[in-house]
């Protein structure tokens, strides 16, 4: 069993940057692969990025690529997502959510255990 719990979400303005953080509860953390999904208002949940447990295989949806990384720390079990350049389209609900697959997918199915999410706005 692993519980999720994101953290640091806010408002930003157009070309700000957040962090975001999701800490993992259980023993078995390390051997999850990891990824972070977004919601905006009226839209479906989709995939942002994922890594995998051992941190080298990394994915990013290409409307983010070049400007967000992932990241994790198997010793803190916590993974972020670093948003630089961020765009008022950028504005969702973010979910941090873990696999039991070696690499995680970009689909919601390929998760099994997810986060409340945080809120992020980017104002124009």
């Amino acid at each position: 069993q692993v519980q999720l719990v994101e953290s640091g979400g806010g408002l930003v303005q157009a070309g700000g940057s957040l962090r975001l953080s999701c800490a993992a509860s259980g023993r078995t953390f390390s051997s999850y692969a990891m990824g972070w999904f977004r919601q905006a208002p009226g839209k479906e949940r989709e995939f942002v990025s994922t890594i995998a447990w051992y941190s080298a295989t990394t994915y990013y949806t290409d409307s983010v690529k070049g400007r967000f990384t992932i990241s994790r720390d198997n010793t803190k079990k916590t993974v972020y997502l670093q948003m630089n350049s961020l765009k008022p389209e950028d504005t969702a609900v973010y979910y941090c959510a873990a696999s039991g697959r070696i690499v995680g997918g970009n689909r919601y199915n390929d998760y099994d255990y997810w986060g409340q999410g945080t809120q992020v706005t980017v104002s124009s």
